[in-house]
This record gives C-alpha cells, structure tokens and sequence, in this order.
C-alpha cells in the first residue's frame, strides 16, 4: 500500500504521515520547498518526540519526497499508483495540488479500487474544497475519472509548534490527537489508519475541533501578544487572560451545544481537556506563530467570525469572542506580511469598510454592530 502526502511540514510528519506509516503505508511526501525535500531523501527515517506527560519518541523509516515543481511527472506517476492521497497544505493552496490529481486519475487503472483522497486541513469541509478544484480542472472528463477517487472530509487535532534549530527532519509534537474521518465515502473499504476514527456524520467533530482548539489556540495568542507574553503556555499561567479564553470558549460550546444538541457536561470536559494541552510547557510555541495570518483568521467562516456570527444570530453571548477579536485587532508583528497588511488596513478604512471587508458579515447582520465597536476602538487608538 502506498499513500502521497501533500505538505512535508510539520503537521505532515508529525501526524498525518507518522499515522498512515503506522497504517503500513508506503510513505511518499510532496512539497514545494527543494530544501525540506532534499533534506527528507538525504535521511532514510524520521524521529517523532512527543513532549509532555505520557510522550514517547517514534521512529519513521523508509520515507521518501518529491519535489511538486521540479519533478512533476514522477509525482504523476506515484499518485496514480497510490492508494491513499493526503494533504496539510494549507485550505488556500489546494488548488495548486489539483492539477497533478487530475493528471494522476487520468493514468489510474480503472480497474483498481479508487484514490481515497482526504484533505487535513483546518478548514470546514475542505476535502470538499479540494473535490470541486479537481472536477472543474478537469471539466468534460470528470465523469470518465469521478469513479477512480473517493473523497472524505476529516478533522484533524494536534499541535505542533515550531521546531527547535537543528533538528532536520525530526519533529517535535505533544502527545495528544484526533483524526476523525467521514465513513460512508468509502464504503466497505475504509483507508487503514490506527488511531484514526470513522463516523457517519463529521460536522459536530469539525466544529468543535475548530471553534475549540483553534478559536481557543488563537485567542490565548492574540490576549498574550497584548499582554507582552511570549509563550503560549506563560499565557495561560497568568489568571486574568486565562479567564478570558475561558469566556471565549464557553461561548463557543454554547454554541456547539445549540446547534448539535452536544453534551454540556462533555463540552466542558473537552474544553478543560484543550485548556491543558495548551499550557503544556514542554511545547515551546510563541504567541507569534500561532496567532500568525490574522486576516485569514477574522475571515467570515473563521475561528472568530464564524462562530460568533452563529452566536449573535441565535441570541447566545458573544462578549468574549467580541473581545478576543479586539485583541486580535492590536496584533501587530512586522515579520508577519497578513499582521502589516491588518495595521494598515485599519488605518487606511472606515471601520464599517474594515469591518465589511476583512469580516464578511452584512451591515445588517446582529454581529456587524458589535465587530465595528471594537475596530473603531482600535482605530482611535492608531490615531
């Protein structure tokens, strides 16, 4: 068995590869990035180091990269004879990823059983995403190749922080995850992949993950980079801004709550549960990664807006996300192109522009008021 993955980073190695190697997969990654690529075929294995309680170091043998640019053909050609693709690109670059899919299905067997194509983003439904670049690349022939792949959305969970200088390919993770996977894509035939779970319906798995840990993730980085904190777990060990996250998040699982009809009690479990995984001090991760891209992050259908939207328009609290937005709009890190673009569009708009533009909400949405309150606050501060 054989899967391609796309995305030799971090996440990739670090989860998404470690499981489908665990699953007995050839392991063949495709990136864009010739250094990271030429780093992974000069080592014949990887090192994973789960730091924190309950960590264990594993071993990645047999691993292989193509450059997605240069070697373009060859990567063709694998995928075509693979069983499984993946990708931990980013939702904003699998359309770059299409094409070669389009050309791999053209060359596929049509008698082999189909691709099982899974997209691990953190996204909402962007296995879907990456399903309708492919059937438009490929136009009139998709009906001759929509039998040779399967798609499934997933949702997937671990952090991963920036790694440690001279670490090569190794990569360093905490313990926990979570891989849940669409079941009824594959029918009788599900990828095999130990530690993942498959369920019927994926999208109370989706939203939690998203409006939990990485509303949560955020939000604790945007309140630290305001308060002049560093680490993401010194963050949380000061008292004040670990109540606001908490805020944050309580109305997130109200949310949950309403709209899934989730267990309330599991929801404060699962939120204690998040809360320890990001005050892992073993982790070394920066406010100034996580709360990286943060234009992308107050988008419509993001860890802020999006939830908050839903909120406001079920008449549930929304002060907390209101405020961690705030927080988000004082973000300000010159070696991050989104947070210098985020600094001059608050500068150079009305705060109804700004908040039309960057968030998506509709003037009359019950959420637009609110947002525009906290850009106007910003821009007076910048005055």
């Amino acid at each position: 068995m054989k899967a391609v993955h796309f995305g030799a980073g971090n996440i990739g190695r670090g989860f998404v590869g470690l499981l489908l190697h665990q699953g007995g997969y050839e392991l063949v990654f495709a990136d864009v990035a010739a250094h990271l690529v030429d780093a992974i075929n000069a080592t014949d294995e990887y090192t994973v180091r789960e730091v924190g309680e309950g960590g264990a170091d594993t071993v990645v043998p047999g691993i292989r990269a193509i450059d997605s640019v240069a070697d373009r053909d060859e990567l063709v050609d694998e995928i075509a004879g693979a069983n499984v693709v993946t990708t931990a690109v980013g939702p904003t670059v699998l359309k770059f990823i299409a094409p070669p899919i389009v050309a791999a299905l053209a060359l596929r067997d049509p008698s082999a059983p189909p691709l099982q194509v899974m997209a691990c983003e953190n996204a909402i439904n962007a296995t879907d995403l990456l399903r309708d670049e492919i059937k438009q690349l490929a136009g009139d022939a998709w009906d001759a190749l929509a039998a040779r792949a399967v798609f499934a959305n997933t949702a997937v969970d671990r952090i991963v922080p920036g790694q440690p200088a001279g670490e090569g390919v190794d990569v360093t993770v905490e313990p926990f995850y979570e891989w849940a996977i669409e079941r009824l894509p594959f029918g009788d035939d599900p990828p095999r992949i130990p530690g993942a779970h498959f369920v019927d319906d994926l999208a109370p798995y989706i939203e939690r993950k998203l409006f939990t840990v990485n509303t949560g993730h955020a939000a604790t980085a945007y309140f630290g980079a305001r308060a002049g904190i560093e680490r993401i777990s010194d963050v949380l060990a000061d008292d004040a801004i670990a109540a606001q996250v908490a805020a944050v998040l309580a109305e997130t699982s109200a949310l949950l709550e309403a709209k899934f009809g989730l267990d309330r009690s599991d929801l404060a479990a699962y939120r204690a549960t998040i809360l320890n995984r990001f005050r892992n001090p073993a982790l070394p991760d920066t406010v100034w990664r996580v709360g990286r891209q943060p234009l992308r992050k107050l988008s419509r259908h993001e860890r802020f807006v999006g939830p908050a939207a839903e909120a406001a328009e079920r008449g549930l609290s929304v002060d907390g996300l209101v405020a961690a937005m705030a927080a988000l709009l004082e973000f300000d890190d010159d070696s991050d192109a989104q947070s210098v673009e985020l600094q001059r569009l608050l500068r150079e708009k009305d705060a109804a522009q700004f908040t039309a533009d960057v968030t998506g909400l509709e003037p009359a949405h019950p959420l637009f008021p609110r947002v525009q309150e906290v850009v106007a606050a910003r821009q007076a501060a910048l005055a």
